[in-house]
């Protein structure tokens, strides 16, 4: 994945950490890019009551941050001899700090394991949920149970072309970043790409069902097919395009297969990804630009639910995040 060449690392002191760790320090290496491992923690509210004679708030603070220092430290030391590792230790909300450490010091991708204990049998914490909807880069959430290498990754895309312009240039810009970076994971993880575009055919069931909409068998039948035609002439489209920029060794080397389910997406891709066994879903999580404050669209968002493999989710270009650099 050579696009990136200035990483963010993100590590939770006392969760698992080692497979977003390595993944990191690998594409640092592999690329010769600069490499940040950040830990975030909560400040000491000036509201805690400490014994009169011990400690100051300040002396606290500092105490837990140099600590926190000292564990990350630990952390990296064994791959400092890999490739060069900055450490730094941020305070306050962590989700907002991340954020803005990337606002900052224009990282291209931010990489963490997922933070999650469990809760409800879902992957993504809430804080993996604040960075997947607002994090302006790249963001790639490893589930820890991932092995050294993925053996097959699932690139979604939406090739409808029923949106208004301006939502359809960003639609066709969001599906090309999408492919260019699961192109290049498979690459560096000498795995499978599988590429999926759910369809559906809006209003069959009115007219196989309904009371006033009813028609015949074939007529329904005939609408669907059209439907399903058009919806394949656009993603053999998509693919040739795609496949002009990646070049014809790239794409003879990759072979991506194509899925085309029908139904919702929120309902198919998930039931693709575990039919698969996918390691990693490559996806959107927002199609719009320049709407400050847009948090993530609900059809993402149900499909960040049902997975349970690692993610590398991304915004189109002119994403603007609703996280400031001030509070």
């Amino acid at each position: 994945m050579n696009r990136f060449k200035n990483i963010l690392c993100v590590v939770e002191l006392g969760k698992e950490y080692k497979p977003a760790l390595e993944r990191a320090v690998t594409l640092a290496e592999n690329n010769q890019a600069n490499l940040n491992v950040i830990t975030a923690t909560s400040s000491i509210s000036a509201c805690v009551s400490v014994p009169a004679a011990g400690a100051n708030i300040t002396e606290l603070h500092d105490a837990n941050v140099n600590n926190q220092k000292q564990a990350l430290e630990d952390l990296v030391e064994p791959y400092r001899g890999r490739t060069k590792i900055e450490t730094r230790v941020l305070v306050g909300t962590p989700f907002l700090e991340i954020i803005r450490e990337v606002l900052r010091d224009g990282y291209d991708l931010v990489i963490k394991c997922s933070g999650s204990n469990g809760w409800l049998d879902r992957l993504f914490s809430s804080d993996d949920k604040h960075l997947l909807r607002k994090c302006p880069c790249p963001i790639w959430i490893v589930r820890p149970q991932s092995g050294e290498l993925f053996d097959r990754v699932l690139a979604a895309v939406d090739v409808g072309n029923s949106y208004p312009s301006k939502e359809l240039k960003a639609h066709q810009a969001l599906n090309e970043m999408i492919i260019d970076l699961a192109s290049s994971l498979v690459v560096s993880e000498f795995a499978e790409l599988h590429v999926v575009h759910a369809w559906e055919a809006i209003g069959e069931n009115f007219m196989r069902d309904g009371a006033f909409m009813q028609r015949p068998e074939n007529e329904v039948n005939a609408y669907v097919d059209q439907v399903r035609g058009h919806h394949k002439q656009l993603l053999d489209k998509f693919i040739t395009d795609v496949s002009t920029n990646l070049g014809k060794d790239t794409v003879d080397y990759i072979q991506p297969q194509i899925h085309m389910p029908k139904g919702a997406a929120r309902i198919v891709i998930p039931e693709l990804a575990n039919e698969l066994q996918v390691d990693c879903v490559v996806m959107g999580t927002v199609a719009r630009t320049g709407v400050p404050g847009l948090f993530m669209g609900n059809t993402a968002e149900a499909i960040l639910d049902q997975l349970n493999c690692s993610v590398l989710a991304m915004k189109p270009p002119g994403f603007i995040t609703p996280v400031t650099l001030k509070d």
